[in-house]
């Protein structure tokens, strides 16, 4: 795995990270009955972005380390998910 696959690798992981992390926990107006006129039910009442971040990094850098260790080291190649034998036709 190169440099470039490696840094997309872990955005790609870093933004599923994100989407999974969002909602948990979440507070919205609705839930606290304080709606803000000119604000949607369902907008948050106390979004801590920096804490979000930074759990989403944790979590995010520990599941790339695994994953990216598990390409390096070879222990499942490209050819152990080939379920259909599509390879074998480029062959």
């Amino acid at each position: 795995m190169n440099i470039t696959a490696a840094i997309v690798l872990y955005v790609v992981i870093w933004f599923v990270t994100m989407f999974v992390v969002l909602p948990i926990g979440r507070r919205t107006q609705g839930d606290e009955g304080k709606v803000v006129p000119g604000t949607h039910a369902g907008a948050p009442t106390n979004f801590r972005l920096k804490r979000t971040l930074v759990i989403v990094t944790i979590i995010g850098t520990a599941i790339w380390a695994v994953v990216a260790g598990v390409i390096v080291s070879g222990w499942v190649t490209i050819e152990d998910i080939d379920w259909f034998n599509r390879l074998d036709a480029l062959k």
